[in-house]
């Protein structure tokens, strides 16, 4: 199945496939939800089963993490001193926000550099650096460190999985398989037990 998806994702124009590449990079940081590793690493994996590139791919990806970083924290830089400081939100209190400014203020460009190594925290991250009111230019160059080693190593990883697309796959497969068994047992055992209940209680 997934060598089937791989392949005709492979037929598509590189430009689109980069161009999606990009919009999901740059989208993660302003939806946190955005499932763009996993994109990027099909992209990867595309790379030993098309035209497409290691360099190109990893520019497109960095250069989109690094621009969604900085528009969130352009978010945080004009929109955070209303959203925290204004009271509207009562479970923040402002002895938290000045451990968070002294925090930030202490490690807040270390913090940028390992952000894409933190899943989940990517958004906050970028949001608080702009709340915090970090220089703009150290601000985009960390991120485009943090973004390109990332990135460099998901592209990496994706190259591995596509050199060994069919045993991934084959994998996926009993995998799939295992699931489903065990969900059905579960159900089986869900009815039983439902159903002796039900006998007993008439």
């Amino acid at each position: 199945m997934l060598q089937q998806i791989v392949s005709y994702i492979g037929t598509l124009d590189p430009a689109l496939i980069y161009v999606v590449l990009f919009f999901f990079a740059f989208i993660e940081n302003i939806f946190p939800p955005s499932p763009s590793d996993f994109v990027i690493l099909v992209g990867a994996i595309l790379i030993a089963n098309s035209t497409l590139g290691f360099i190109p791919i990893l520019i497109f990806t960095s250069i989109g993490g690094a621009l969604g970083f900085i528009v969130m924290y352009l978010i945080g830089e004009f929109l955070g001193e209303k959203l925290l400081r204004s009271g509207k939100l009562k479970f923040i209190t402002q002895d938290s926000l000045d451990k968070a400014d002294r925090f930030f203020h202490k490690y807040g460009y270390n913090i940028i550099l390992i952000n894409r190594f933190l899943p989940g925290t990517r958004a906050v991250v970028s949001f608080f650096s702009g709340v915090h009111k970090l220089k703009p230019m150290h601000t985009f160059i960390y991120a485009s460190i943090s973004s390109f080693v990332w990135n460099a190593l998901l592209i990496f990883l994706g190259i591995q999985l596509g050199n060994n697309l069919v045993l991934v796959d084959k994998y996926l497969s009993n995998y799939s398989q295992i699931i489903f068994a065990i969900t059905a047992v579960i159900i089986i055992i869900v009815l039983v037990r439902f159903w002796m209940k039900k006998k007993k209680s008439k």
